[in-house]
């Protein structure tokens, strides 16, 4: 397929669309997933033109898997969560909708149930006040 210079993502990392940044460093970018799954859904990507986990140079995907790690751990705390989920789609078939790596990090409960992916949008300060509590854990 190749990589599309013009996808959300992208365009997220050159500042040319708006992001609830919770953390970013010089190879990754995390940030708010605006339509998410459970409350407190974060993404991690790296700032590589990479298509998914078989594209990134294996440097860049080891500064990514750090900061997922990072991230991950203040999601966990900042939501007083029991439990994380890590997921990370390759390709269509496997329910990749953004065709640039990222891993999801989703802070999760007994018993509460996801979302569908991708469908709704959430409020933008509810997103806003999440990313804050997120970074207070970092």
């Amino acid at each position: 397929m190749g990589y599309d210079t013009e996808n959300i993502f992208a365009k997220i990392i050159r500042g040319e669309a708006p992001a609830f940044k919770v953390y970013e460093d010089d190879y990754s970018l995390a940030f708010m997933d605006v339509m998410p799954q459970v409350d407190g859904h974060t993404l991690v990507i790296p700032k590589d033109n990479a298509e998914n986990l078989l594209d990134v140079d294996a440097e860049i995907l080891g500064a990514t898997a750090q900061t997922v790690q990072k991230v991950a751990r203040a999601v966990k705390e900042a939501f007083a969560a029991p439990g994380i989920m890590i997921a990370q789609l390759n390709g269509s078939a496997a329910g990749q909708t953004v065709f640039h790596l990222h891993f999801h990090i989703m802070p999760r409960f007994a018993g509460l149930e996801f979302k569908m992916h991708a469908r709704e949008m959430e409020d933008f300060a509810k997103l806003e006040s999440y990313a804050a509590k997120i970074r207070e854990h970092l």
